[in-house]
């Protein structure tokens, strides 16, 4: 047993807590599955209509939408934002790639 690695007493809840987040994990996956999704559709979107990947004014809404919700749900506004910005800056890129090739086309 080391300080990283603890053994758990035979009357443990956290093997129970871990399922659950384990659980929980899999559900926010297949959300994010689900708005790379739509972000495909956004790029189709945008290429019809000619619209750059990063639109900044919305890039800003979102972030404030997350922070919105995050301190709706006790979450801590400001991870909410950093996660989203994060997310924002990866599905931004995926855009751009779908984009670029289309442009190529």
């Amino acid at each position: 047993m080391s300080e990283y690695d603890p053994d758990l007493p035979p009357d443990s809840a956290m093997p129970a807590l871990r399922a659950r987040i384990d659980a929980l994990d899999a559900r926010l996956v297949a959300l994010l599955a689900e708005r790379s999704a739509l972000i495909d559709e956004a790029a189709r979107i945008k290429t019809r209509e000619h619209l750059p990947a990063r639109i900044h004014s919305r890039v800003e809404e979102v972030a404030a939408n997350a922070r919105r919700l995050a301190s709706g749900q006790g979450l801590d506004p400001d991870l909410a934002e950093r996660l989203w910005r994060v997310m924002m800056d990866h599905f931004i890129a995926q855009e751009d790639k779908i984009l670029s090739a289309r442009k190529d086309d």
